[in-house]
């Protein structure tokens, strides 16, 4: 699989960008991954020649330029189509590339994904999926703020693409499905929760029914919905409060002689913990309903985070998750439970 990298994406490109496509080509190496790097051809090659990696499997393709997040994410469809992220998204349009990944522009990305590639057949709107850490292992949340405004059938697709994404690729046999309310009764809710109830109800989906915020991280749910506003509402208070914990962790764990030495004796648990809440272990979030896998890997990654990003998106196409997320939304849409 031929995966097309944003070379200078992100707060640490391309450094990292460019250390973790050597760390996944090396460490997968029986995925038989091949990374294209898109960007300004004379400072790739200086930078690989800098870090001492390895060239093996790696491609360059020239690019002029990045998108910024101050500028207009449309411009990626035309005015900076020759932009790093552009000529990464014009690689997969053109069949050169099998899956995207970047850490630029989160609306430049779901703009590239939905327009310059094109939506999956049947899917309404594409939703970028976050995927966070549980007690009882990880969740999705759909959507996590591409979509501010939505309607039931909307959030039953995003139920339906997020059960398979976790199927497929998280091996979870029947993942619960739960839309996100302010209550679990089956009344709570506006108009949007209410249709979308009844869509889920009626499905052939795990549906457990409402789920309120405080439950999902407790492990009530594999996946959750909502619209985009209120999921990306949800998204960054869960993101505040674990940088609340880690903190106050660290300065009661470490803030005394006493406590410090307690802390030695719990360092494996302590370990545990960071790791399963550390993005850098999952890779990216992927955007759901592109037409081809595309992963937008959080701004500040670092190797590791671009190592499993990649590696996400080779698995994501190696798997063809779309194919079976099509045949979902089409046996749906052919049931006739979906609103016009």
């Amino acid at each position: 699989m031929k995966i097309a990298v944003d070379a200078f994406g992100g707060d640490n490109a391309p450094d990292e960008v460019i250390k973790g496509a050597a760390d996944a080509i090396k460490e997968y190496a029986d995925r038989h991954i091949e990374v294209i790097l898109t960007g300004d051809e004379k400072t790739i090659n200086e930078r690989i020649d800098a870090l001492g990696v390895s060239r093996e499997g790696i491609s360059i393709e020239p690019a002029e330029g990045v998108i910024r997040i101050e500028d207009n994410p449309q411009d990626i469809r035309k005015a900076k189509a020759n932009c790093s992220m552009g000529r990464a998204f014009g690689l997969v349009k053109e069949g050169k590339a099998d899956a995207f990944v970047s850490a630029g522009s989160t609306a430049a990305i779901v703009v590239g994904g939905t327009v310059v590639i094109g939506r999956l057949k049947g899917v309404k709107r594409p939703s970028l999926v976050p995927i966070m850490p549980s007690i009882s292992g990880q969740y999705l949340l759909l959507d996590g703020g591409a979509n501010l405004e939505c309607r039931p059938e909307m959030l039953m697709q995003f139920a339906v693409m997020g059960s398979i994404y976790m199927h497929e690729l998280m091996g979870i046999e029947k993942p619960r499905v739960g839309l996100l309310n302010i209550g679990a009764e089956e009344e709570k809710g506006r108009e949007l929760e209410h249709g979308a109830y009844e869509l889920l109800k009626a499905s052939d989906l795990n549906f457990v029914g409402n789920v309120e915020a405080r439950d999902v991280p407790l492990g009530a749910v594999d996946v959750i919905v909502t619209d985009g506003f209120t999921g990306n509402v949800y998204l960054k208070a869960v993101e505040g409060m674990g940088k609340f914990m880690k903190r106050a962790m660290k300065e009661t764990i470490f803030g005394s002689g006493i406590s410090k030495v307690g802390a030695l004796f719990a360092l494996g648990g302590i370990k545990k913990i960071s790791k399963q809440m550390d993005y850098r272990e999952v890779g990216g979030s992927p955007l759901l309903g592109s037409a081809k896998p595309v992963i937008k890997a959080h701004g500040s990654s670092d190797a590791v985070a671009f190592k499993n990003a990649i590696r996400q998106a080779n698995d994501f196409a190696v798997q063809d998750v779309n194919a079976k997320i099509a045949e979902a939304l089409a046996s749906f849409a052919g049931s006739g439970k979906e609103d016009a």
